[in-house]
């Protein structure tokens, strides 16, 4: 198969002919029909990602059809439209015992503990436990995105972020998650702030219902622009970036009682404003997936057009493209969702 392989860590990647993966008797091999390039890519190319061994194939955002299954599997057919969670669990360890698979104990994750989607195949372990079906009209770039960015979003915002109807969001970095979480925000009811350094992923977040927004740019006290828009500061506010500036922001401009979730990956530790977490009794949560028994109601809300994951995407490429896109990855602003069809010569 053809695949983007990268052989050391920030060197170019490029295309090769590599041999096609098999499938596991617990699991599948699904023929990546479009697979999104995410930031969480661009940090596993980097090496920021200890799991990750070389040579490697990036990847973890996908959707596309069983193209052969494990001696074991028997609720999945060939020819099955699917996507997956980035984080595939196992089904069996305490965690998974207690609904919690996206913490898995002993999770795999394509892109990152194995080769990943960036290809025109790939293998996904305890498919039983891990694959979702998709829609006969559900297109392929729409349902990749359920993979990570999307579902992500979903239960930052909803589980772990506990929106309400009228509350104020603040999400800081309007990417592919960042946009999901302002589309999610809105459909809940909440009034969303955006911020971002670039104005195209504004406009991009105004059309997924933000009502204000702020390019750091312009406004050099993020914290305190949002604190003066929503009367005190936001309930519930989302780092979608990851970066020591847009996590401290993302604390910094909660009111008093207030939800922070760190949603973007962070390379370092960042300091945090402690001092204020305590005197305003703030929240902090991390968000890590979500797992496939969660999905229903997000895809329900997808299947009746309440969320749009089609409208994030705002470039499709080819494979060949690839390895050029992730690593402009690091200094490009982004602005919406850039989709590769492996399938696609270009």
């Amino acid at each position: 198969m053809r695949a983007v392989l990268f052989e050391q860590f920030g060197a170019d990647p490029t295309v090769e002919s590599v041999p096609d993966p098999t499938p596991t008797p617990t699991g599948v091999v699904i023929e990546v029909a479009a697979t999104g390039l995410c930031r969480s890519d661009w940090h596993g190319w980097i090496g920021h990602d200890p799991d990750i061994r070389l040579p490697h194939v990036p990847g973890h955002e996908l959707a596309g059809t069983v193209a052969a299954i494990g001696s074991g599997v028997t609720c999945w057919r060939e020819g099955d439209r699917v996507t997956i969670p980035f984080v595939c669990a196992c089904g069996r360890c305490p965690s998974c015992a207690a609904g919690d698979q996206q913490v898995c104990e002993r999770q795999t994750q394509p892109g990152f503990t194995h080769w990943g989607s960036f290809a025109e195949y790939v293998a996904v372990s305890d498919a039983e436990v891990n694959l979702i079906g998709l829609a006969d009209d559900m297109t392929f770039a729409a349902a990749a995105g359920l993979g990570c960015r999307v579902a992500t979003a979903f239960r930052a915002v909803i589980a772990q972020g506990r929106v309400a109807p009228g509350e104020w969001v603040a999400v800081h970095g309007c990417g592919g998650v960042g946009l999901s979480a302002v589309a999610v925000a809105a459909a809940a009811g909440a009034r969303v702030v955006a911020v971002d350094i670039s104005q195209v992923a504004l406009d991009l977040a105004v059309g997924m219902g933000a009502v204000a927004c702020l390019n750091p740019v312009i406004t050099v006290d993020i914290p305190a622009a949002i604190l003066d828009i929503t009367g005190g500061g936001a309930h519930l506010s989302l780092d979608a970036l990851g970066s020591p500036a847009t996590c401290a922001a993302s604390i910094t401009c909660l009111r008093r009682r207030g939800r922070h979730v760190q949603v973007g990956l962070l390379p370092k530790d960042p300091p945090i404003p402690m001092a204020r977490v305590i005197a305003y009794e703030l929240e902090l949560r991390g968000s890590h997936g979500m797992p496939a028994h969660a999905y229903p109601e997000m895809m329900s809300m997808v299947n009746s057009g309440i969320l749009r994951p089609d409208l994030l995407i705002t470039r499709t490429i080819s494979l060949e493209q690839a390895p050029g896109a992730l690593t402009a990855m690091g200094n490009t602003p982004g602005s919406g969702v850039t989709m590769i069809e492996p399938r696609v010569r270009p």
